[in-house]
Order: C-alpha cells, then sequence, then structure tokens
C-alpha cells in the first residue's frame, strides 16, 4: 500500500492520502514530546507523501494544533489537508486548581480544561481559536468531537449513557452544512470512540465523513454488522483512527500493553498472542496487519495512526508498505481471529 494514494471523501471532490497523522501525539498524550520531535514528525510524513492532518482543540488543550500549524507553516497550503473538532471548549485553568477532567491524559498540556459545549456560540468561537492556532484561514475537514464525552473508553460502558445528540444535530449540524454550502469548509462529519451514535448520526444528516477511532481494527469489526453498511450505502467515508487499538497491536501482547486507552484485559490479551502466531507463520508484522486491515472495506479512505518522532512515523510507513499475502487473511478468518465477514485488503 501506498501512503500518498488520494482517496475521496463521502460525495464531496475532497480527497486525502490514504495515510494520515493523527494528532494525538502532538498534544502529548500519556507522555510529552518535545516540540521540534513534532516538527521533525511533520516533515517526514511530508517526505513520504502524507497531505492529510488530523487534530482537534482537546488535544493537549490546544498544543497539538499550534504544533500542526507550525510544522505545515512552510508548505504550500493548498497541497494539504486538516481536520479539527468543534464540541470540545477550552477553558482557561487558574494555577494551582484542580486539571483533571478530559484533558488529564495529555502530559504537560496548556492550562485549559476541555468543556463540553454544544452550543452554537461556543462551536462558532472554537473553530475561530482552532484557526488561530493553526495559523490558517480555513480547514477543510470540521468534526463534531465526542457528543457522548467519551464514555467508550471507559470498560462496560453503555453508548447512550452520556449524550449530546440533540444539541449537536439542532445547534452546531446546520451551522456546519451551511459552512459546506458556502464552501468554507469541504466536508463535515463526526469524531467518535463508538459506532452505535454515529449510527443515529448518520440517519439524521447529511455527513461525508466519520472519523471511527479504535472501533473498526484487527481487533474489533462489531460495525460491520449494521453501521459501516450504511455509511456505504449514504457514501460516509471512514476515517480510521486509533488502528493499534491505542497500542496493544503496534507493541504485541506485552506485559502493560494499552488497550482502548487502558491496561489491556486478559482475553484481549490472549487474542492478541493467537493473531501474533499467525503473523510470525506468514512472516508478517503486526503492525502492517493492523494498518492495512481496515482499508479491505470501501468505507475507508484513511487511517491515522499517530507518532511521537519521525522514526517512529517511518517506521510506521514501512508497515504500511509491507506487502500481505491473502492467505494470511484467510487464516485469520479460518481461525475466527477477524470476523469472517471482514472484506480483507486485495
Amino acid at each position: 500500500m501506498q501512503p500518498d494514494k488520494l482517496n475521496q471523501i463521502g460525495k464531496t471532490a475532497l480527497k486525502v492520502t490514504q495515510f494520515g497523522i493523527g494528532g494525538t501525539g502532538f498534544g502529548n498524550i500519556y507522555k510529552a514530546m518535545g516540540d521540534q520531535d513534532a516538527l521533525e514528525t511533520i516533515a517526514a510524513g511530508w517526505d513520504a507523501g502524507v497531505r492529510y492532518f488530523d487534530t482537534a482543540p482537546l488535544y493537549g488543550s490546544g498544543l497539538s494544533e499550534i504544533r500542526v500549524g507550525k510544522g505545515l507553516a512552510h508548505y504550500p497550503r493548498n497541497e494539504f489537508v486538516i481536520s479539527t473538532k468543534v464540541g470540545w471548549r477550552l477553558e482557561p485553568i487558574e494555577p494551582g486548581t484542580d486539571q483533571s477532567g478530559a484533558t488529564s491524559v495529555f502530559d504537560h498540556a496548556l492550562p485549559y480544561r476541555g468543556v463540553m459545549d454544544y452550543s452554537l456560540d461556543a462551536a462558532k468561537r472554537s473553530l475561530e481559536e482552532s484557526l488561530q492556532r493553526l495559523n490558517t484561514d480555513h480547514v477543510e475537514i470540521v468534526l463534531m468531537h465526542d457528543p457522548d464525552e467519551s464514555v467508550s473508553t471507559r470498560p462496560d460502558f453503555e453508548p447512550y449513557a452520556v449524550s449530546h445528540f440533540k444539541a449537536a444535530m439542532e445547534n452546531v449540524y446546520p451551522w456546519l452544512d451551511d459552512l459546506r454550502r458556502q464552501g468554507v469548509v469541504k466536508a463535515i462529519g463526526l469524531g467518535m470512540n463508538q459506532w452505535q451514535m454515529l449510527y443515529d448520526f448518520a440517519n439524521a444528516g447529511d455527513f461525508d465523513c466519520f472519523l471511527l477511532a479504535g472501533r473498526y481494527t484487527l481487533l474489533e469489526q462489531e460495525s460491520l454488522q449494521k453501521f459501516l453498511p450504511l455509511c456505504e450505502q449514504k457514501q460516509i467515508s471512514i476515517i480510521v483512527g486509533g488502528p493499534y487499538n491505542s497500542g496493544i497491536l503496534a507493541s504485541g501482547a506485552v506485559p502493560g500493553a494499552y488497550y482502548n486507552y487502558a491496561t489491556a484485559p486478559h482475553a484481549i490479551m490472549e487474542r492478541v498472542k493467537e493473531i501474533e502466531k499467525v503473523c510470525a507463520r506468514y512472516n508478517v508484522p503486526l503492525q502492517s496487519a493492523a494498518l492495512q486491515f481496515p482499508f479491505g472495506h470501501p468505507t475507508v479512505a484513511a487511517i491515522i495512526p499517530g507518532a511521537r518522532s519521525a522514526a517512529e512515523l517511518v517506521q510506521n510507513i514501512a508497515y504500511f508498505k509491507q506487502e500481505i499475502p491473502a492467505d494470511f487473511w484467510a487464516e485469520l478468518k479460518q481461525l475466527k481471529l477477524i470476523d469472517a465477514a471482514s472484506p480483507t485488503p486485495s
């Protein structure tokens, strides 16, 4: 697979490189990275043909957007695509006050707290502030972010335990739709860690793309049953976030491996060990299988793994280019390690 291959977003004229870069790392998720490392990672992606970059105000409380803006400042603006998000507004934190909340997973974040706010004024202000941090006058894709407040990252989550669906559709969607009609943005959608609520959004509005994080991967194919067919029917593109399921498909089943932003449970560890055995038989790196698997499905336009260094980014691209024989996917199905209905890359 080639990272610079262009895929269309929904019914729009917009195209993105199928290998993009996710911006959570630039926001110091779990562990801080240096400014220079961030800039070098973006440059390495550019040199490899990557032209799609995803970020959000929530990532490092604006830090990710600032770094993406600096990293792309020297490249022609019409040659790359940026997606960012609205829904979480940033509220200044007074020195010495509690910094817990949605932004607490970001190490050495900027002094702001993420507060969910789906009012129209908050969404407009959020996008204006994002453009300032990104040092650009426009972004191509705007996504509504986590209208479930990320409940799906919790163990045994209930998809509708928290829902800002009504506010998102009534307050923010009409505005985004208007921006799209005016040509101010090229595509609109949502970014979430669950597919169930996205299914409802797909039925309720006219969306171009969904950023689905961690829910259509080498480890998880439940979204294949009714969500992805609906997206295919409505020509909604899928951008796969978290193709490594937040860690374990990059590290393998090692002690302390992360799955869904927490220590991987025993059942997941055992499943990954079985997948690794098949990988060893076919001399296919686990990371290659993880990065390439989603592209079997016709709705998938891009993956956006994060990276903490230029070397890690270059290694991910090498994994992405690795050839994988059809027999490898067939054996995973035969052993029931992936859903038998999963379309696999050719």
